[in-house]
């Protein structure tokens, strides 16, 4: 399966915006999906994830700001990001752990990436 993040783009801090991971190809089912997010020189670090059940967790530095969310019936994901620093400037990936050859067998699925800038 491959999928395809979109979204990014140049804001104002305060700003908004929502970013979107489509999928495409066979998912028998979707365990966690996660929104990461990378800046030259700097490790992936995760920045909000979602259960199967729908469980949203953050990592502090979002908190209150970014929500995460999914289209269950498409398997997309979202991410909205208020309130936008320019700390937050970065290339943010979409993560699933999916099941795609066999409903059992889960796998490790990452997006392109889209950029985000959040600049004056």
């Amino acid at each position: 399966v491959q999928l395809q993040a979109s979204g990014g783009g140049l804001v104002q801090p305060g700003g908004s915006l929502r970013l979107s991971c489509v999928p495409s190809g066979k998912i028998y089912s979707v365990d966690r999906m996660t929104w990461y997010r990378q800046v030259p020189g700097k490790q992936r670090e995760w920045v909000a994830r979602l259960s199967n059940l729908g469980a949203a967790d953050y990592n502090d530095f979002v908190k209150g700001r970014f929500t995460i969310s999914k289209d269950n019936a498409k398997n997309v994901l979202y991410l909205h990001m208020n309130s936008l620093k320019p700390d937050d400037t970065a290339v943010y990936y979409c993560h699933y752990d999916a099941a795609t050859v066999h409903p059992l067998i889960f796998s490790g699925f990452w997006g392109q990436g889209t950029q985000v800038t959040v600049s004056s």
